[in-house]
């Protein structure tokens, strides 16, 4: 018999975690980044390059760090499960899943509040 907390336990390490902000693997995507940069693989630049866009990754993590609770949980989800997608993750592209996303639901909201007319006279 399996104890129910080893259930549990085994059903939240299925579940993706968006409660945090995940940690991701940027060096594929930076690595090609870096790549169509180049002259060609021997270009001395393209290990500068490629390290300039880890520490550019690195920053707007830090930025995703202080915004991730103003993001809804459902939209955090979503879009870690699309960062996650494909093989080449960037925080990047995670932090505008996630603004794109917060500002369609503004935009509907705006659309779905009641508006106020004024009459002329």
């Amino acid at each position: 018999m399996i104890l129910p907390s080893a259930l549990a336990l085994g059903a939240y390490l299925l579940v993706p975690v968006a409660d945090a902000v995940p940690a991701l693997n940027v060096e594929p995507v930076c690595q090609g980044i870096a790549r169509q940069g180049g002259v060609s693989f021997h270009d001395p630049a393209m290990a500068k390059e490629k390290q300039d866009c880890i520490q550019s990754e690195q920053d707007v993590r830090s930025e995703l760090v202080k915004q991730w609770p103003n993001f809804s949980a459902s939209d955090r989800a979503s879009c870690v499960s699309e960062a996650r997608m494909g093989g080449e993750s960037s925080y990047t592209e995670l932090l505008t899943c996630l603004e794109m996303a917060r500002d369609v639901r503004s935009l509907r909201n705006d659309d779905a509040s009641p508006t106020v007319t004024r009459s002329r006279r």
